[in-house]
């Protein structure tokens, strides 16, 4: 190939991805923007393809207008949270029956089971990952006795997350009346650029009215571990009131566009929901005042982003966040570290060592930082995989969303807000009674050859 044939492919490359980025109306990053483009231009014949398979972020646009808020934001920090998330067109509060906060692995397990037997006509299941072990046993029969009583189940894997789920496993649950889709197959049409955006959500809804949520995927290590090495910890919820049904709508759209042999959503019947009388009056109204933040490429904008800058910017007095992986763009480390600075008692808890090393290795630039502004890190020698977030005992996250830049940009994700006080006091508490009495961790300053790996680690795997 002549030089200048190489060239013009390049040029043609980089107009492709111009293009393509103005049409799909793509905001990226500037580090990840300029890795695409230095990618695709120093290798051209490798970086043009995988930008065609994994380039794509989000499917919906902006709208044209952003929806004015139904009342004038003022300076407390749930409204502020409210105004920010309806002005990215999200639904407002709702009041909800119940809530109850999973303590350990084995609560969580029995209120899934509960929940499983409970439904009498629809039962819907989203899962990242789904264990080749006696949990997935356990789980499969509790699907399949479901569907013999004439219950209508479904159960969308992710493609990805559950590339080790027994091709005979499911064939098992097809078997026995149970709907088993794959979320965005990784050969289905992958120029499409949608393979690299994988479905985190971990969901369970039955009949419209009830659901089983947080951060556990379908597998014995986030539940009892079956005898083996002690469970990760972690933090779901259940909930009865109209969430559940707004998340039975983010399941349809999944259900439709993850698999191309899904079923219309037209075609479904769905139970009939009882509605719960308007919460009026002052914010703690006896009901359980919560909401769905699904962020992710369905959502024209980054909504948990956004909502956690939201917040940290308006913190006063603390700022305390669970999470497994922590590797944040320079905003959100900025908005960290003033508030650190600012005397906001800004509290991180991670696992000393997570299950991914890459993800340990990036994360070290981010602490130091943390640390050097005045913020307070606690390292867990257990694998730890909630994702929490309290601030200023006026509201509480929980969900699916890790603090990186993948679940933050990438996946599809679905954090809960929490505005009740019983609700942000319950998740508080768990909070500090399992992590209280960590120490704190205490950076030690990196080689040059140990700086340099953190940068390349966090460049090339968490940017693009």
């Amino acid at each position: 190939m002549s030089v200048l044939t190489h060239v013009v492919f390049v040029l043609a490359a980089l107009l492709i991805y111009a293009v393509r980025t103005h049409t799909s109306g793509q905001r990226r990053h500037p580090s990840a923007a300029l890795a695409w483009v230095l990618f695709i231009a120093l290798v051209p014949y490798v970086g043009l393809p995988l930008y065609l398979v994994l380039g794509q972020r989000k499917f919906a646009r902006p709208a044209r207008q952003a929806p004015a808020p139904s009342q004038p934001p003022d300076n407390s920090l749930q409204n502020g949270a409210i105004a920010t998330l309806q002005g990215m067109g999200l639904p407002p509060p709702a009041p909800n029956r119940h809530i109850s906060f999973h303590q350990d692995g084995q609560a969580a397990w029995d209120a899934l089971v509960s929940l499983i037997d409970s439904a009498h006509a629809q039962l819907d299941i989203c899962t990242f990952v789904l264990g080749n072990d006696a949990l997935g046993e356990r789980l499969a029969a509790l699907l399949e006795r479901r569907a013999a009583a004439g219950v209508r189940v479904r159960l969308l894997l992710d493609a990805v997350g559950s590339w080790q789920t027994s091709a005979s496993h499911v064939r098992r649950l097809r078997g026995a009346g149970v709907q088993v889709h794959w979320f965005m197959p990784l050969l289905h049409n992958p120029l499409r650029g949608r393979t690299n955006l994988r479905n985190h959500r971990k969901l369970a809804i039955a009949d419209n009215q009830r659901m089983w949520t947080g951060g556990r995927n379908l597998a014995a290590e986030y539940f009892t571990n079956d005898g083996g090495a002690a469970p990760w910890i972690d933090l779901s919820f259940s909930l009865e009131g109209p969430l559940a049904a707004e998340a039975r709508q983010i399941f349809e759209s999944h259900w439709r566009s993850g698999d191309p042999g899904g079923e219309p959503a037209d075609a479904l019947s769905p139970p009939t929901v009882a509605t719960l009388p308007a919460a009026t009056g002052a914010p703690d109204t006896g009901l359980h005042r919560a909401q769905l933040v699904p962020s992710g490429p369905d959502q024209a904008e980054d909504t948990f982003y956004g909502l956690l800058l939201t917040t940290l910017f308006r913190a006063q007095h603390r700022v305390v966040a669970v999470t497994p992986y922590f590797v944040p763009d320079d905003t959100l480390l900025t908005a960290l570290c003033l508030a650190a600075r600012r005397g906001v008692q800004v509290e991180l808890i991670m696992p000393a060592r997570s299950n991914h090393r890459l993800a340990d290795i990036a994360r070290a630039r981010a602490l130091r930082d943390l640390v050097a502004a005045g913020g307070k890190v606690r390292l867990s020698p257990a694998m730890v995989h909630a994702k929490v977030v309290v601030v200023d005992d006026a509201l509480a996250f929980c969900g699916s969303l890790n603090l990186d830049a993948r679940s933050l940009f990438l996946n599809f994700e679905l954090m809960v807000a929490f505005y009740s006080p019983e609700d942000i006091g319950t998740v508080t508490r768990w909070v500090d009674g399992q992590f209280s009495t960590l120490p704190f961790f205490e950076p030690v300053r990196p080689s040059l050859l140990r700086d340099i790996a953190e940068g390349l680690v966090r460049w090339l795997g968490f940017q693009i």
